[in-house]
């Protein structure tokens, strides 16, 4: 009896090693086949060239805008000096409104007279050659701003910067007044979060004008997971660089981490809702909205450290399911299904336009970002593959992509060059680590 047991001791010994190596032999295969695709290099190299060509969104924007600069900072400081990215984060401080609130993107004051955006210029002492605008559908400027600070200290190790006085203030203080603001002018008593006007996911346009950028009588307010995401990831940033604020702002930050997956988390269905109404919803009240899957608020949202490693799967499977029903091309697509024809007063945001089911690597991106970082690195590159491959095709970095993986908007769009970026940066990590 004793040998038997300890034969099968040694088999199982034998069967646990064997699984093991399997195990290791597949990670080195993937990792080998990361290695050699030669495609990923490419992308990285022409992402390097676009950003180093300058700082506005795109070659159809005159702007530096906030929510872009903070999604190609990392690769910036690879090809600019650090006196030219810190230059432009002092800008935004430098508009900063008397209440905290941070501009959504600025442009040289000698090009407004000709600007025909319809936007209402904003304009500071402190930056005399500059006017800003701020699109007040949106709740991210702040949360951007203080993200791409995050991203600039960890890439040039500046930490003097945070001292830095703009005006009389630093930025260290300019920051928290920023976050001061989101509380004062944007925080929701009853739910303990966020709120903004109703969009398409992460999208600043709103349903009830043509336009759709400005807050007026006729908006309808309302909390999602995105403005609220943001919000956690810049309170971790901001209480990582002024640790001494960590006593103030740790209990915000665990109250809305806490009601943010009470309100907004749809635990039966496994997803978060699109939107948690304020004053009634803009649509009309036959329209399931709670079918609609948000792709990019959801990738913020795992960013935020939300979900588990379960509901991350879970996520990854909805998306994939999403495009593969859709005939969308990548993760990037926005949301699924989208809004119907004319839900939006804007004709841009027709289904599958733009933002309303438009494919964004500028968000697919993300979520590939944090698949690495959580260990989906097969799931990951698969997922890159259709991204990497199309930059390739088009000979550029576009803003957005139709149904048909038609490329749309700007070409130089460096927002998708700096999370493709990132996101090969990572792939490479694993490689040296499986290595």
């Amino acid at each position: 009896m004793k040998k038997i047991t300890i034969i099968l001791f040694l088999i199982c010994l034998v069967v646990y090693a064997c699984n093991n190596q399997t195990s290791r032999n597949k990670e080195q295969t993937l990792a080998e086949v990361i290695a050699a695709d030669s495609n990923l290099n490419i992308v990285k190299e022409r992402a390097l060239k676009v950003v180093s060509t300058g700082f506005n969104a795109g070659d159809g924007y005159r702007e530096v805008w906030i929510r872009d600069y903070n999604t190609f900072i990392n690769l910036a400081a690879h090809v600019h000096p650090k006196d030219t990215l810190k230059d432009n984060l002092i800008i935004f401080f430098q508009l900063q409104g008397a209440d905290g609130n941070i501009v959504d993107g600025f442009v040289p004051k000698s090009t407004v007279k000709s600007s025909k955006g319809g936007y209402d210029y904003i304009y500071n002492d402190l930056a005399p050659h500059y006017a800003g605008h701020k699109n007040t559908v949106e709740t991210d400027q702040e949360t951007s701003l203080i993200q791409a600070v995050y991203k600039y200290v960890h890439a040039t190790q500046d930490t003097a910067f945070l001292n830095t006085k703009v005006g009389a203030t630093a930025v260290r203080d300019r920051m928290e007044q920023a976050l001061s603001f989101l509380m004062n002018k944007r925080y929701n008593e009853k739910y303990s979060l966020l709120w903004g006007a109703t969009t398409a996911d992460w999208g600043d346009v709103q349903p009830e004008h043509d336009w759709g950028v400005y807050l007026t009588d006729d908006s309808h307010l309302a909390i999602d997971i995105y403005d609220n995401a943001m919000f956690l990831i810049a309170l971790d940033n901001f209480m990582e660089m002024v640790p001494e604020k960590t006593k103030e702002w740790k209990p915000i930050r665990e109250r809305i981490a806490a009601h943010t997956m009470k309100h907004l988390w749809d635990n039966k269905h496994q997803k978060f809702i699109p939107h948690l109404y304020l004053n009634g919803s803009p649509f009309d009240n036959t329209f399931d909205e709670n079918a609609i899957y948000y792709h990019g608020g959801t990738a913020v949202a795992i960013e935020a450290g939300l979900l588990n490693q379960d509901q991350i799967k879970v996520s990854l499977d909805k998306m994939v399911a999403n495009v593969k029903e859709s005939g969308a091309a990548t993760i990037g697509l926005t949301l699924y299904p989208t809004y119907p024809e004319g839900a939006f007063k804007n004709k841009g945001m027709y289904p599958y336009g733009y933002q309303n089911g438009g494919d964004w690597t500028w968000f697919g991106g993300r979520m590939i970002q944090q698949l690495i970082k959580y260990g989906f690195q097969k799931e990951a590159y698969e997922q890159l593959k259709p991204m990497v491959d199309r930059v390739i095709k088009n000979n550029g970095f576009f803003e957005w992509y139709t149904r048909d993986n038609k490329p749309e908007g700007s070409g130089t769009f460096r927002g998708e060059a700096g999370v493709l970026y990132d996101a090969i940066i990572s792939l490479e990590q694993y490689v040296q680590t499986a290595n």
